[in-house]
């Protein structure tokens, strides 16, 4: 039996939504990242061009050098568009902008950067790039049953592109926080409304070491809970989610 092969210790496998496309509707010098939203199926290839550097002391084997890299980059985006302009989202506007027959020479040519994008941990700091391209894409999805509307993008580089610094920023969630416990004074089986930030994915709401005998997630601000039976006077309330327990704070029960 062979020995298994370990990871380094904190590491973490890579997921294959973890990368972020934006689009620019600014200028070069003064950029406007429009984040590309709904997208899937994100595909970068860098593509060697390479020069026959073959000489007799190689004897017959092949030898080449690389004097430059192409690349693309392919993708799914789902088409979202308003309902009382007709419009598709402003960064599907600015790819197929640049697919119109009038789009012709700069009017043609489209402003990008990529990045990964983790769901949780550090960035990799060197896993970006920024470049020009021109946009191709064809219409996915047109059969008669009413399936979501699907672009299939393909950005072809114009020359290089550049190594950036990863432009994402990884907000780690953090234990949630009551902030407000209202009304007081309810006793057994009385509802009350907790507020505060980080409830989105409670697990249980604690009066003391006692779990509520009901709880809502009304959104990540909010929870209404039943309280259960237990004595009158003070007890100390916690909220709990897979990131951790928020503080805790004295409520009155009758």
């Amino acid at each position: 039996m062979g020995v298994p092969i370990t990871l380094p210790a904190g590491s973490t496998i890579g997921k294959s939504y973890e990368y972020g496309l934006d689009v620019n509707l600014g200028t070069f010098g003064s950029p406007i990242w429009q984040p590309f939203r709904r997208i899937s199926g994100f595909q970068p290839s860098p593509t060697p061009t390479t020069q026959d550097a073959q000489t007799y002391d190689d004897y017959g084997a092949t030898n080449s050098d690389v004097t430059g890299w192409s690349w693309t980059l392919a993708f799914l985006a789902q088409v979202n568009r308003s309902i009382t302009t007709g419009l598709y989202l402003p960064e599907v506007e600015y790819l197929n902008a640049r697919t119109r027959p009038s789009a012709k020479g700069e009017a043609a040519v489209a402003d990008v950067r990529w990045y990964h994008k983790p769901e949780v941990g550090v960035a990799n700091p060197t896993d970006a790039g920024r470049g020009f391209c021109t946009v191709a894409y064809t219409r996915q999805n047109t059969g008669p049953g009413g399936e979501i509307e699907q672009l299939a993008y393909t950005l072809t580089g114009k020359g290089a592109y550049t190594e950036i610094a990863n432009p994402f920023t990884v907000v780690n969630p953090s234990a949630p926080v009551i902030t407000s416990i209202l009304p007081s004074g309810r006793g057994a089986g009385g509802a009350v409304t907790i507020t505060g930030v980080g409830f989105q994915g409670a697990t249980a709401v604690k009066f003391a070491a006692t779990d509520a005998a009901a709880f809502v997630v009304v959104n990540d601000s909010t929870i209404v809970a039943t309280l259960p039976a237990g004595s009158a006077g003070s007890v100390n309330v916690t909220v709990v989610t897979p990131v951790g327990t928020s503080n805790a704070v004295a409520y009155t029960r009758t």
